[in-house]
């Protein structure tokens, strides 16, 4: 490519690209007008707003928000599900020139009390009265605060719905004013990693970070005006949100639906989208569907119709997946990328390609970002999307970003010689057995639950002779196999039941055979609940919180030791 192909493909980038996200809506609605931008499901009908219809909402609501004082630099939070209103008021908050501060619907009362304190929040969208109740509860304690508002009814409170109706028609020449008076630089959100440990931090990411973002996904070619995606991640995750906006900002439309919505399999037969963002669990669910068939293409025909037939990408995130699932739905048709990227790297960092994959790394790094390892291993990255620190946390913000840009990520890896890498620990995760060795507890994991019998698997072993494993089952597998073998269908006594544990034994056994003797699971448990977020030991994105784990089954890992070997 010549200097003068490079000059002409960097202004078509920047053409296509608004500069802020608080410019995206504005900018769509001027170049994609009638095209769709959301999809929502309202008894039972898929219901379209356009890209034009978005803009006008937006600032309607931007408006309003004005109205009710924000000020440029104010930070709103919204605490609700994954919906359309979600982005809406997203688009809205960053056009009154404010950031955006997310919470998980999923937090109990003192943990949003502690994202709205430490945001300083002075105004919070709420879905429902549900939610509402949380801050109620903690209302006293959040001086900064000062109107709280709503999705759905809920009571005398204002709803989102209600801010746009009186918005429609005002005068916007305060809002189109501070629209362009926002900058790369501002921050755009403020998001609080859930964290396994210890109080979550706020990851200040600027505006340019997250167009940083939208930039990449055009130099790879990978998002277009035409992909309809299907969200059901949390929008409070930063991976949901860099996935809302790049389609909203590339002209391409997404259908939103709630995490914990029974209707996924159904609405991707319906939708048929093009592109689909996932977290590995997900995957490992449908790769379960199909772990007996042989592998033909009648049968590689069912599995790519499962998510309706017409992927281009399927993103898995916020967690590894097993490099045989991801090959897999290779096989079948099926382009399930892997990536790779932190709430302090604004999700991104590296990814395999439609056209550069490799089944078991992460991918290479994106346009724009440099990866390199330190000495110890841990993997560093540098780039446009990397975040300003965290709010109002120096200290922890000097902790993982060098003077010259370098993100210590925490995760430890290597990069083959094509650039692939490839993750082969936690720093902070790692288990030293009492005989010094060093142990990397996720490899092991991810073979555990490649089993369909297997919800979760945790490796325990830190300061301990050897290790084991605390293990769940997963139900949607687990009864209709008791159901053939003729046993009990609860999951507690199953939990109990010698055919069961025999079944992950030979797992066990053939997992066992791959590794060194110091690194194999000596003894388990089969625990009679899974792990879930309402219990405490997964995060909002399905990852397991180790701490808060072993301090829970504390007892139960204690008597895995008690019994000579």
């Amino acid at each position: 490519m010549t200097d003068t192909d490079q000059d002409a493909r960097a202004r078509d980038i920047e053409a296509r690209v608004p500069p802020t996200v608080a410019h995206v809506p504005f900018a769509c609605a001027e170049r994609f007008g009638d095209r769709t931008a959301q999809r929502v499901k309202r008894e039972g009908e898929w219901q379209e707003t356009t890209h034009a219809e978005l803009a006008e909402q937006v600032g309607a609501l931007a408006q309003q928000l004005v109205a009710l004082g924000v000020d440029p630099g104010d930070r709103v939070a919204v605490l609700a599900e994954t919906r359309a209103e979600w982005a809406l008021s997203q688009f809205a908050i960053s056009a009154a020139g404010a950031a955006v501060v997310p919470i998980y619907p999923t937090n109990s009362p003192e943990e949003c009390e502690w994202v709205l304190s430490d945001s300083g929040a002075s105004v919070v969208i709420c879905e429902n009265a549900a939610q509402v109740a949380k801050v109620d509860a903690v209302r006293s304690s959040l001086p900064d605060l000062r109107h709280v508002l709503v999705i759905e009814p809920a009571g005398s409170h204002v709803t989102v719905a209600e801010l746009v109706e009186r918005g429609r028609g005002q005068d916007l020449t305060e809002v189109r004013r501070r629209v362009e008076e926002v900058s790369p630089d501002d921050p755009s959100v403020i998001i609080y990693t859930s964290g396994t440990t210890g109080k979550p931090k706020g990851c200040v990411l600027t505006h340019g970070n997250l167009m940083a973002c939208v930039r990449q996904a055009v130099v790879m070619d990978i998002i277009h005006e035409d992909d309809d995606a299907y969200l059901f991640l949390p929008l409070a995750h930063v991976f949901a949100q860099v996935i809302n906006i790049d389609l909203i900002a590339l002209g391409g439309a997404v259908a939103y639906v709630s995490a914990g919505s029974a209707s996924i399999m159904s609405d991707l037969a319906e939708i048929r989208p093009t592109g689909f963002p996932a977290v590995p669990r997900i995957f490992e669910k449908v790769h379960a569907l199909f772990a007996d068939a042989p592998r033909t293409e009648e049968v590689y025909a069912k599995v790519r119709a499962v998510f309706g037939g017409r992927l281009t990408f399927a993103i898995s995130g916020a967690a590894p997946i097993s490099a045989d699932i991801v090959q897999f739905f290779l096989d079948a048709g099926v382009p399930v990328m892997e990536g790779y990227g932190l709430s302090e790297s604004t999700a991104s960092g590296t990814l395999n390609t439609p056209t550069a994959v490799r089944a078991g790394t992460i991918g290479r790094p994106v346009p724009g970002c440099e990866v390199r390892c330190a000495e110890d291993g841990e993997i560093l990255m540098r780039g446009p999307h990397i975040f300003a620190g965290y709010w109002r946390n120096p200290e922890a913000t000097a902790e993982v970003l060098t003077e010259d840009g370098w993100l210590r990520t925490g995760d430890l890896g290597t990069i083959d010689e094509d650039g692939f890498i490839r993750i082969t620990g936690r720093k902070k995760e790692i288990i030293i057995t009492a005989g010094g060795k060093n142990l990397t507890p996720s490899e092991m994991e991810n073979e555990l639950r490649q089993c369909p019998l297997i919800s979760n698997a945790i490796m325990h072993g830190d300061r301990r002779p050897y290790p084991v494993a605390l293990i769940t089952l997963d139900p949607e597998y687990v009864v209709p196999w008791a159901a053939k073998h003729g046993l009990p269908r609860d999951i507690p006594t199953l939990a109990d039941h010698a055919a069961i544990r025999e079944a992950i034994q030979q797992v066990l056994d053939t997992i066992n055979a791959k590794h060194a003797k110091v690194a194999q699971i000596k003894r388990f448990v089969i625990l009679p609940n899974d792990f879930s977020q309402e219990t405490g030991e997964l995060t909002p994105t399905l990852k397991m919180r180790r701490s808060v784990i072993n301090q829970m089954y504390a007892d139960v890992l204690d008597a895995l030791y008690a019994v000579p070997r």
